[in-house]
């Protein structure tokens, strides 16, 4: 690689640094010499392949300070190494504050030159190997783990550390190592399917298993409030696990992680069920019971998210027993985004204040309609990477920060995941049965087996039942499902898209994150 490497170095005494230049030219480095600021603004302009730029910080004339000001304002993806005699604190401060990449102090030593050119040059192709390397004596013991029969926290372990090789092997250049990755994660949908076909109706039948949905606010947040500190509860719709991992440098930035935790939602993993299922601490059944007039099927016409705030408030009488003053405020335009940043301040009037903000829900359902999101979020590296864009500059981070100075407690969680799809399935279903790509609930469903969760008796696993006959099914790993109608042209649209309402460790292992100010 050495021989495509092109150094410029300028320095007023360039003649005696003979010797460092010969050690890099045997090495294989291309180098260019000026003796001022101006002849090397001139080498950049006349030569657009140079890859890394050593600059002296006390050349007469053009400083290196002035020079590195302007090959940064016309250059700023070029490394800049600073070489100085002086170690004076002020200049090293405003030096690094200039987006340089390295220093050397005077006199320089060839190997130390030689270290900062492959900690700037070769650093990501180390790092690839590195993790690489590191990944491949992973991947036994994970696939270890999969295949061992894990229970519900050890499907959790095995989640995180899948997804923590996912982010790392984002920063690598190695498409065969995320190849290797995807068949693992594609293997542990298989096995974790398994394991919630065989064990989800007796959780629900016998009020077992892992922390759902229903009761997440009494177990997690509700206890919170007997220590008088105001609590935000934050729920983003459709943040996964490694979505979190994405925004949570951000938000530590300001607030720190007291407990990082997790919750299973409920089947389907759709927000009509889940998310109304956290508000009211109920299971979809027992809202349909409680509140007849509140809960929508699925075929019935109507938003089947309106009562939230109803449920919220229930459920806090129900479980707190105290008077609480509550709000709910949902976000899902612009407007009620920027509301919320200029209002922010008003919701420390209450002693809890649930924000359930839709913007990534939006994102995973226009990206299947509009060609442009398909492009910009093609991946599942460029989906984080554009939830992390948006969290940055979003009015959410904005009102967040306003609150980063107040005693409050701040729980982000959320209603359910996404996953990928790409295998389709066929379905023959009346006119009734609801047109989610990852459950469909209706009567005489004809389906292929293989591919699902069947669910005949809805009761007993805390469902409505629409009519006597009706069966839930609920689509495992990478499934989607598809009528025979126009079945090809649907098959391309819905490939690759992020879908939920099923089986998945991407949808129903969902963070749950209880933070407080720095």
């Amino acid at each position: 690689m050495t021989d495509q490497i092109k150094i410029l170095w300028a320095d007023d005494e360039i003649d005696l640094l003979k010797p460092q230049l010969f050690f890099l030219e045997k090495k294989g480095y291309h180098i260019t010499t000026v003796s001022n600021g101006h002849d090397a603004l001139d080498a950049l302009e006349e030569d657009s392949l140079i890859d890394v730029v050593f600059l002296d910080e006390s050349m007469p004339g053009l400083s290196g300070l002035e020079t590195l000001a302007k090959i940064k304002a016309t250059n700023p993806q070029i490394p800049v190494v600073m070489i100085t005699k002086n170690e004076a604190e002020n200049i090293m401060e405003e030096a690094i504050g200039s987006q340089i990449d390295d220093y050397l102090i005077k006199p320089v030593n060839p190997n130390q030159i030689l270290l900062t050119l492959k900690k700037i040059i070769d650093n990501k192709r180390l790092v690839s190997e590195k993790t690489a390397t590191d990944y491949r004596q992973e991947f036994n013991k994970i696939t270890m783990d999969i295949m061992s029969g894990p229970d519900y926290s050890e499907w959790v372990d095995v989640y995180k550390k899948i997804i923590s090789w996912e982010l790392r092997l984002d920063e690598s250049q190695n498409p065969e190592m995320k190849e290797i990755l995807t068949m693992q994660k594609s293997d542990a949908n298989k096995e974790f399917s398994k394991y919630i076909i065989k064990n989800y109706e007796n959780w629900m039948k016998k009020n077992e298993g892992p922390l759902k949905s229903h009761e997440l606010l009494k177990t997690k947040v509700f206890p919170t409030l007997a220590s008088g500190k105001k609590v935000i509860f934050l729920l983003l719709d459709n943040l996964r696990f490694d979505q979190w991992k994405i925004i949570e440098p951000i938000i530590s930035e300001l607030y720190r992680v007291e407990e990082e935790d997790y919750f299973y939602s409920i089947l389907p993993t759709a927000t009509q069920y889940s998310r109304n299922a956290i508000f009211a601490g109920l299971t979809p059944s027992e809202i349909q019971a409680k509140f007849p007039d509140d809960w929508l099927l699925d075929f019935e016409e109507g938003g089947k998210n309106n009562s939230e705030n109803k449920f919220f408030t229930s459920n806090i009488q129900r479980v707190v027993k105290k008077d609480i003053k509550s709000d709910y405020v949902k976000v899902t335009n612009v407007a009620a985004a920027r509301h919320l940043f200029d209002n922010v301040h008003n919701y420390l009037n209450n002693d809890i204040t649930a924000i359930v903000y839709n913007f990534i829900d939006m994102l995973s359902h226009s990206r299947t309609e509009m060609e442009v999101l398909k492009e910009l979020a093609g991946d599942e590296k460029a989906y984080r990477s554009l939830t992390k864009s948006w969290f940055l500059n979003s009015p959410l981070w904005g009102a967040l920060q306003k609150l980063a100075d107040k005693d409050i407690v701040l729980f982000v969680t959320t209603d359910h995941g996404t996953i990928r799809v790409n295998t389709p399935s066929k379905v023959l279903a009346d006119r009734e049965t609801t047109t989610n790509l990852r459950y469909k609930v209706g009567k005489n469903l004809q389906y292929d087996k293989r591919d699902v969760l069947e669910i005949k008796n809805p009761s007993e696993a805390g469902l409505p039942r629409p009519n006597m006959s009706s069966t839930y099914i609920f689509a495992k790993e990478d499934v989607f499902f598809l009528y025979p109608n126009n079945y090809s042209y649907y098959h391309q649209f819905f490939k690759d898209t992020f879908q939920h309402g099923g089986i998945s460790l991407e949808e129903m292992i969902c963070p749950v994150i209880k933070l407080v100010p720095r």
